[in-house]
This record gives C-alpha cells, structure tokens and sequence, in this order.
C-alpha cells in the first residue's frame, strides 16, 4: 500500500524532484528505482503511473501530470486500453527508441526496452523541425530541462533529449533495462513445449529478459543493427567527410554574445570558405556551430586539406582503412576542429577547451557519410509454430540520415509515431498483410518530408497518419504487393546484403533503327537531304540545318544554306543547337563535315538529344505553324547556356570598350568595377551586342579534336565527353584553372585572352550576369516577358558577397565587437572581413546597427520621427519592396516603438504575384505552425510562473532583455523566422550538393560501361553486325540516361543560383539597414549615395529571383504539356 506523498516535509517530493533533475543516466534509474521502493509501487504500464500520479500531488509534479494526462486523453489511445493485450520489445535508448516506447505505453502495451550501454554520452546537438519542439513540450520537456528551446531555440544535445525522454518513458511503465545486448531471436518451440511466443538471444544471457515473451519488436538499434528479414539499399555520393567537435560551454558573457551558424555552405557562399582556405589551410564544403550543453561544431572536410594538414597520414582508397585510427593524427584532428573554430567565429570565443567523451578523451570525430543506407521496407512479419511476430524499424536503422539536413530526429520521431500506429492496427485485429501494405504505403513518404510539406497545424499531429501527412493515400501499396514481407517458418536472410543498384544496360526495342526512321521523316521533302545512314548523308549540314528547321523555323534560314561550305554550316547549327536548344556539342564542326566512320557513333549520340528533345512533337503539319518549345527537361540547359553566354558577352565588351575609351572613362568604369556592380552598366546595357553566331574567321582558333581532352590531352569516349566554349573535355578534368575547383557547366567563367576557364571567384574582373538585350525574345516559353528585368541567376561559385559594393560598408559608427585585427590585413580585399562580420551576426539580433529586415511597405513614407528622413518610391519599388516581408501587418502587430527599433522578418520574399492564391496560403500555414509554437510556450510560461524566468536564454541571442520582457512574442516569432530561414536555405543547399555529388558518381558508372562497349563498336574484327547492333542500342541507352542526369545537374544549378540570390539578398539588407537605421544628421553625402545603391542593388536581386521563379514554373507547365 503506497503512504501518502502529500505530508509536509515527506521525502518522496526530495526523490522525485531529484529525478526531475538528474543528469546522468543511471542516476535516472537510480533515482526512479528510488521513489518507487518509497512509495511502495511496482509492477509496470500505465497503472504505474496511476499511482506514482495518485502518491504524488503537490504542486510541481501536478504540473508534469496534467501534461501527461492530456497527452494520454487523446482519442488513439482509447484511454491507455489500445493496446493493452500486447507485449513490445523495444531495441536501443536513443531519441527513436525511446519517443516509440513513449507511444506504446500510451497505449496501454506493455513495453521492455534494452539498451546496451549504460550512459548517455554524446553531446552533438540536433536540429528540432517546429513539430518535435512542440511535441516535447507536450511530454513535459521543460519540466525535466528548463532550458530546453527557450525563446527561438530550435536545437538540443542528444544527450539531454534523451534524458527527457527517458524519464517521461519510465513515468509511463516502461520497463528500461540497461547493459542489455539484443544479439538475435528466438523462434518459439511450440505449445507443446511450454513456450508460445518469441524471445530474444540476449548478452549477458543470464538476464531475466531472456523469458521474456513478445508479439512486437522494435528496432531502434541504429544504422549497423538491423533484424533479419531486412533489406537495405545503399546510394553512395563522393567521399564525403565529417568532423565533429564539442567544447566546455562556460556560459560566460563573452560566449554568450557570439553568435550561432545555423549553417553556411559553400555551394552558395564560397568566399568565406575560401578565406578560411588562404588564412589557415583547412578546406571545408560546409559548418555548422549551436550551443547548447557544449559549443557544437560539425563541418564537412576535404580530403586533401586533411592530407596537407597532416590529419591523415597516408591516402588510401578504402575509407574504412582511410580514416582508421592508426591513419589519423589524433593532435592534427584536434588542432584542425579547433582552428576551424576559431575563424567561423571570428575568434571570439574565448579560450577554447574541449569537452571530454565517454572515453574521457577530447570529444572530437571524424566519419565518412560516403554511401547512405536505409531499408527497402519499414516492417515485416514472422510466423513460426502459429506464432505472429511483427518487426519494425524506426531510426538510423530504418533510413540514415544525411546529418547536414537537420532531418535525423525529426524523421525519427515521425518514423517512431507511424510504428506505434502500425501496432495500434495489429492489436486491433487487421490482417497482416493489410497492416504491412499501411506501412509501406506510409513509409514512402518518410524520404521526402520537410516542415514545408507536412501538415502545418502541428497541434493536431497525432499517431494517426493523417494528422500529419497532407492527401496521403494509406492504400498506395496494395496487401497482395506485400506478400514476400510474410516470412513463414525458419527463414535465414542475409540482412547485410544491400541491394544492387548498378545500372542496367537492358533495352527494349531497336533504337538505332527508331532513331534513323525518326530521322528520315524529320528531313524528309528537303532538298538536298537523303538520309540514309549516320555518316555520309551528314557531312554537308543540310541534313541537320533541314531537321532543327522541321521543328524550329524560326532559328534557321534552310534557303540561304550553302552546302559548299560544310564546315561554317555545321558550326552554325552546333552554336545555334547549344545557345538556342540546349543540346551540347559531341563532335567539332570539322569532324562533322568530314564524317568518318569512326565519328559515326558521335553523330549518333548528338542526334539522340535532338530526338528526346523533339520526339513528342504534334505532327508536322502543326509544327510548321508555330514553332515547337524547347521540352522542359531542357529548359534548365538552356537557361544556364544564356547565362554562360551573356557573362562572356559582357566581359569582351567591357574589354573592348577598356581599348577604345579615353584614360577618364576607363578609371571611372573601373571604379564601378571595383565597386562590384553586378550586371553591365548603362552604356553598355543599351548598345547593341555582337552577333550570337560564331565568326568563322575565328574557327580555327577554336576547334579542338573531339576525341583529345582539352585538359589533359588524353582520350575522351563519347559517354565521358563534356564540352563548353567549343572544347572537349573530361568532366573531372573541368576545373578552375587557379584554385581547382570543380566546375559545371553552366558555373565557369572563361577567359578567351589566356583560354583557362575559372569559378566565377577567380574570373579576372567578374563581369554582371545580365542577360543582354538581344537574349531577352530568345527566352523559352515566355521568359522573355518576365525577363525584361534584369536577370541574374548568379553564378555558383560567386560569393552573395560579390553582388555588394566594397564601398559600401557598414558604417564606422557600428564596428563589429570582437573582429580580429589582424584579420582585415590579411583579407584580400575589405569584402572578406566584411563576410566573416555578416556570418557571426546573430539571426533576428536587435541592434540599431544590424537588424535583419526591411520595414514594411510604406513605412519609409509613413515614419519621419525619430530623425529617420522620407524615402520617395516608385510604385515598382513599392511593389518590390513589400516583397521583402515575411509577414503583413495584419499578420503582426508589434506595440509602437521609434521606427529604427521596428523589426521585420529577414528578407525572405514573397511568391510572385503570378504564384496566385496558393503562396498566400502557404504563409497562412507557416503562421499556423508558428502561433502552434507560441501556445504551447505560452502554456507553459503561465504554468511554471517564476520557474522558467530564471534561466534568461534570451541573452545568448543578443537580445535586449527589458524589450524581450514587454514583448516576447513578437521578437521570438521574428527571431524564429530568421533562423528558419536560413537553416532552410543551408539544408536546401546541402540536398542539392548530395544529390549532385550522387549524379556525379552516376555519372562515372554510366561512363565505365560507355567506355566498354564504345571500345567493341570500334573493334571491327569478327563482329557479327546483329550484335553490334544490340550494342548501339546500349549505348544510346546509356546516352538517354546520361541526357537525363544532365537536365537534372541543370535544374539543380538553377536551385543553386536562387540559393544564392537569397543569400545576396539577406546581405543586401543587412548593409541597407546599417545605413537606414543611422540618424539622418549623421550620414555622410556619400552615406546616402551607398544607401540608395544598395536600396537598387537589392531591387534588383528580387528581379532576377522573379525570372528564377517564373522559368521554373514556365519549366513545369512543359513538362505537364509534354
């Protein structure tokens, strides 16, 4: 019989608020264990908690369990009674092990959960998705850990969640035992032998769990553990090495006031990387920097940074032998982390020491993410004797996450809910298979979601799947599809096997033969053009000149070809396919007019591209009466070829002017240079630009054999060639010529004067990216209308930087605290401390220097107080810049304050008004997400009074504390956005560096097999024609795949360039609001001038974002109409 807890002075409340605060795990365990054995509980499930809940009543714990009693009231739960004929085993107490007991005890089950280890010890910080937040406040999260996600927090140790969860399970009943291995299962023997159910092989297997009986098992054993049955399929991406580090958070003021990064990749902001590269060595592609318990850094490093940094000693091909301990300078390792550090924070965080691990050695590793894992089914059933066992898999072990998108715990505890749904229908009775069919169907769903396509009334996420995924069709797979998920009897299955991705080269049909009969009706009824094979029916152009004129009249005059002159002929059509249709050179002009058998595999692959290009044209006789659209797939190509086009265009032109123009001019357009105006200046804006086609005077110059590399002079087979300013290349040979990098196409600068190609970083003088006037009809589809701005999709490699005068600085009235002194000597330009200063700003900071944000429109007409003076607009302006907000003023309505004070969320623009109803709604939804948020914070600050007070999280964002008190709301809702919005943008950019580095690696399989059979096609001895036949169809497969992998590489560019547009953009305004928030009696003449640069600067940056937006959409409706 349990004594009441509610006397004065009774020690129960001691233990239990010493549980509430334990640090450590066994400490946990010890402390629970405790308070039972004093209150006389026992037993597990829900009626423990019934009665630790009866025993325990006074105010603070009362507090605790009128959250768990709401959380248990929901309706899935059927009151606790769910599930309570059933028995879980779950495997491993991390976050996803345990959120699933968590849920499985809600409903009513009874739930065992084994953890091999007996600590937590890991300190790295995870990113929490809105809806995580949220749930853990409704588990009580604060109650265990005050400082958890305390005004716009949006991360946690995982150490520290896993202590939260931890004791929310064992409140519920769950039953943890710790320093408990699960090595396998134990099929049942049968009735007769006194065992009916399934057990499990245990280490140490004296255990008493070895008894212990079970219908359900959850793995949440990580990404190497997984039971048999499962399958894992395996993508695998360029060497790709992590590095994390923790160090001691003091929590001193000095600390304090350094800002996070939620994330800056090198894919749009390459010029911070390459700071970090010149002052210390150290080459990253990205870095992440939270605090939380510790100062939490995770970076993605080089390999030969490494190598030169003496980190690893030798260079091996195997990554598990490269990066074994016995090949890692431990002291090299820590001195790198540290170093890396220190810059990304401006060296302000003082006196950097690690934090230990488990080992009691400095927490710092190094993994490779190379190949990620995750299983090809999410559940399966075993019978054996008449006995059911259903297994699921949540976690590591289910998918592995790719930890630069902040989706591991998320998608765990997301995974964690469907599981427990799935066992809520199998305790209901629903016949296997259909339980299984369920789960698939959920389970494809759970790669692809983001806090941007979940359901945003976050209040409501339930169990249920529908709560949280929006149209989700639970019978997308059907039972009969699932059957080989049943496993029957003693079946032994290879889990460790993955499954075979390597390319098929498996074709249906004759392609060779479609693509000549294709052809052949494309160019039949011209003069001149008898196609009959893929050599000699070619080499005077006509053929081809009459097959773009089939499809495209208006890009060439057939009538006016001259087939004398093959060789000006073909280079034509080869400039006027790549600039107009997307359609990448193979072969040079001078290669085409003399076709030689050899070349005749060449000319075959060009022609394929024309085919998918143009094979869903309407027939003919329509064709000739408008001219047919570029398909989207090409669309992408050929935006990034104008784009190409127009910086070379603009670069000679600017060289040209440089020769003719008096001394004045050229040093007044050198200024403006320097001052890094993107895009041309008027002159030269408004003065025609040189023909598109090619001068055949300067052929010679440029035609380079199609079969030598134009890098390293050796072979280039077709499959591996790339080509770009007329020459031929390897892929992995394009490469800046001053640093290195590697290029795409459609992000390198070249230089026709030295004939080296470039990032657009190391371009000599870096032109603008404005498209120049002649390019604007030449647009597809309609980007021309929306062109008639300037447009700019940047270029990958530039910095958001570069689009900013260096002039224009932050005032001096404004220094950034901390900057180290010698750093600007080192910079090579003022840009780079500059970007360094812009990095270390605190996202949604309050500070009259820095304030992420434009004011809402009309507010530079409707504030004159305060000394800020009037900004006259246009209405385009106006236009432009309401754009600039993330919310409306009926949205939020924050208390009247000097206007200089006023915060706006960070320059996240608006959808295009063409974007129609559906961009409002989606910020409708976001606002929904975030008032979901600010309730249930709410909630809790009217329930703990005082206790949460104590902590001032708000100091670690550089807040003013006297504001934050008056109003807190309106500042962390602005401040949660800015973050949002910029770990948005970093996971944004990390998707699209994995899935590029996963084509690239494609790329080289399709290449292998190109290479072979291009090698048997060419080897004319004894070779029987029907099977060089099956062989060319391979090979054009194998184009058709390779055609389709380069349409992706470019719509994924075209992401890159809007990434960093808005990235530009946040800079943009960061230096507007330097100056906008300065007393107008204090600006300068050329204050004001600086301010009204930027102020068009950023209008333009908003306009080019607009032509971005608008050829994605004109992109999708192709491919709908095709």
């Amino acid at each position: 019989m349990s004594m009441p807890a509610d006397e004065p002075g009774n020690p129960a409340h001691a233990i239990f608020e010493r549980f509430l605060r334990a640090g450590e795990c066994q400490e946990v365990l010890g402390c629970f264990g405790e308070l039972c054995r004093q209150l006389g509980l026992q037993g597990s499930g829900l009626r423990l908690y019934h009665g630790l809940k009866a025993a325990l009543n006074y105010w603070s714990a009362k507090a605790l369990w009128s959250k768990l009693d709401k959380k248990a009231g929901h309706k899935d739960y059927d009151q606790g009674t769910a599930c309570a004929s059933t028995k879980c085993l779950v495997v491993g107490a991390g976050p996803c092990g345990l959120r699933v007991a968590i849920e499985l005890a809600l409903l009513g089950a009874r739930v065992v959960l084994l953890e091999k280890r007996d600590s937590f010890s890991r300190n790295n910080v995870l990113h929490l998705w809105p809806f995580t937040i949220h749930d853990l406040r409704a588990l009580g999260a604060k109650k265990f850990y005050g400082r958890f996600c305390t005004g716009t927090l949006d991360h946690i140790s995982i150490r520290q969640l896993q202590l939260i969860l931890l004791k929310v399970a064992l409140l519920l009943g769950v039953e943890v035992h710790i320093n408990v291995q699960f090595k396998g299962l134990v099929p049942p023997a049968g009735k007769a032998g006194g065992q009916g159910g399934w057990r499990a092989v245990l280490q140490p297997s004296s255990s008493p769990l070895s008894h212990y009986e079970f219908d359900v098992l959850i793995s949440a054993g990580g990404g190497r553990f997984v039971p048999e049955g499962f399958k894992r399929k395996e993508t695998r991406g360029k060497l790709a090495i992590g590095i994390t580090t923790n160090f001691i958070n003091r929590h001193s003021q000095a600390e304090v006031e350094v800002a996070e990064i939620s994330g800056v990749a090198r894919i749009y902001n390459q010029k911070f990387f390459q700071n970090l590269y010149n002052k210390t060595g150290i080459d990253l592609e990205n870095i992440v920097y939270y605090k939380d318990d510790t100062h939490y850094f995770v970076m993605t490093a080089k390999k030969q940074s490494l190598l030169k940094k003496g980190v690893i000693l030798q260079d091996k091909s195997d990554i598990e032998s490269l990066l074994s301990a016995e090949n890692v300078n431990r002291d090299a390792l820590l001195s790198y982390a540290k170093e890396a550090a220190n810059f990304s924070t401006e060296y302000r965080l003082p006196n950097l020491e690690f934090a230990l691990n488990h080992r009691n050695l400095p927490d710092v590793d190094m993994f490779d993410f190379t190949c990620m894992t995750r299983s090809e089914n999410a559940a399966l059933v075993r019978e054996h004797n008449g006995a059911r066992l259903l297994l699921g898999l949540v976690g590591d072990c289910l998918v592995e996450p790719f930890w630069p998108l902040g989706t591991g715990v998320a998608r765990g505890f997301l995974a964690a809910f469907d599981a427990a749904w799935m066992v809520r229908r199998w305790a209901a009775g629903t016949p296997p298979l259909e339980v299984l069919a369920e789960r698939e169907s959920i389970y494809q769903h759970l790669s692809q979601t983001s806090p941007d396509n979940t359901n945003k009334n976050i209040s409501q996420y339930s169990i249920d799947p529908a709560t949280r995924y929006p149209n989700i069709n639970l019978q997308a797979i059907k039972p009969t599809q699932v059957r080989d998920l049943y496993l029957v009897g003693m079946v032994e299955v290879d889990h460790k096997r993955k499954s075979n991705n390597r390319l098929s080269t498996a074709v249906s049909g004759d392609a060779y033969e479609e693509l000549l009969r294709w052809c052949q009706a494309s160019t039949a009824g011209y003069r001149g053009v008898a196609v009959t094979n893929f050599t000699t029916s070619w080499t005077s152009g006509l053929a081809l000149c009459a097959l773009v004129h089939r499809f495209r009249p208006d890009l060439v005059d057939f009538d006016s070809m001259d087939s004398q002159d093959p060789i000006r002929t073909h280079q034509m059509m080869l400039d006027t396919a790549e600039q107009d249709l997307g359609i990448q050179p193979v072969l040079s002009s001078i290669e085409m007019a003399t076709m030689a058998e050899p070349d005749r595999l060449g000319l075959i692959t060009y022609l394929s591209q024309f085919y998918e290009a143009f094979r869903t044209s309407p027939e003919v006789e329509e064709v000739s009466k408008k001219p047919l659209t570029t398909r989207g797939t090409r669309g992408a190509i050929l935006f990034l070829n104008k784009l190409q086009k127009s910086r070379n265009l603009t670069h000679k032109r600017a060289q040209d002017s440089a020769q003719k123009d008096a001394e004045a001019k050229r040093s007044c357009r050198d200024v403006e240079l320097d001052a890094g105006l993107d895009g041309d200046t008027l002159d030269t804006a408004l003065e025609p630009p040189p023909a598109a086609t090619t001068d055949p005077g300067q052929l010679p110059a440029r035609v380079e054999s199609s079969d030598a590399c134009y890098f390293c002079g050796r072979r280039v087979y077709i499959l591996e060639r790339a080509s770009a300013e007329g020459r031929f290349f390897h892929r992995g040979c394009f490469q800046c010529w001053q640093c290195g990098a590697t290029l795409r196409l459609g992000d390198y600068a070249f230089d026709e004067e030295d004939g080296h190609f470039y990032c657009s970083l190391h371009y000599p003088n870096p032109p603008g990216m404005d498209l120049p006037q002649d390019e604007l009809l030449a647009l597809p589809d309609g980007d021309a209308a929306a062109a008639r701005p300037p447009s700019d999709a940047g270029s990958p490699c530039v910095s958001p930087k570069e689009g900013a005068p260096d002039l224009l600085q932050p005032p001096p009235a404004a220094p950034q605290p901390g900057t180290d002194p010698g750093a600007a000597e080192d910079a090579a330009d003022t840009g780079d401390m500059e970007e360094q200063e812009l990095l270390a700003q605190p996202e949604g900071v309050v500070r009259e220097e820095k304030v992420p944000g434009l004011e809402p429109q009309g507010a530079g007409e409707e504030e004159e107080s305060g000394g800020r003076r009037k900004i006259v607009l246009t209405p385009l302006e106006k236009l432009k810049l309401s754009t600039l907000s993330l919310t409306s003023e009926a949205e939020l309505e924050p208390p009247p304050k000097p206007a200089r004070l006023r915060l706006q969320a960070p320059p996240e623009p608006l959808p295009a008004p063409w974007l129609g109803q559906g961009a409002w709604e989606e910020k409708e939804e976001e606002m929904a997400v975030e008032e979901a948020l600010e309730e249930s914070e709410s909630e809790e600050e009217e329930e703990e009074g005082e206790e949460g007070t104590d902590l001032d999280m708000m100091t670690e964002l550089c807040l003013d504390l006297g504001e934050e008190e008056k109003y807190p709301t309106w500042k962390r809702t602005l401040t949660r956005r800015a973050r949002e919005a910029q770990m948005k943008r970093f996971c944004k950019a990390q998707a699209i560096q994995r899935r590029l580095e996963e084509i690239e690696v494609t790329f080289q399989e399709l290449e292998q097999q190109g290479i072979k059979l291009e090698k048997l096609l060419r080897d004319e001895d004894r070779t029987l024609a029907d099977q060089k036949t099956q062989w060319m169809n391979q090979l054009l497969y194998l184009v058709q795949k390779k055609n389709g992998l380069m349409s992706e590489e470019s719509d994924l560019m075209i992401q890159v360039q809007e990434l960093k547009l808005e990235e530009q953009q946040w800079q943009l305004d960061q230096k507007l609001r330097c100056y906008m928030n300065r007393e107008e009696s204090l600006k300068t003449p050329e204050d004001r001038v600086a301010e009204q640069e930027i102020l068009a600067q950023l209008l333009d940056v908003v306009n080019k974002r607009n032509v971005l937006i608008h050829l994605q959409e004109e992109k999708r409706l192709a491919e709908l109409q095709a």
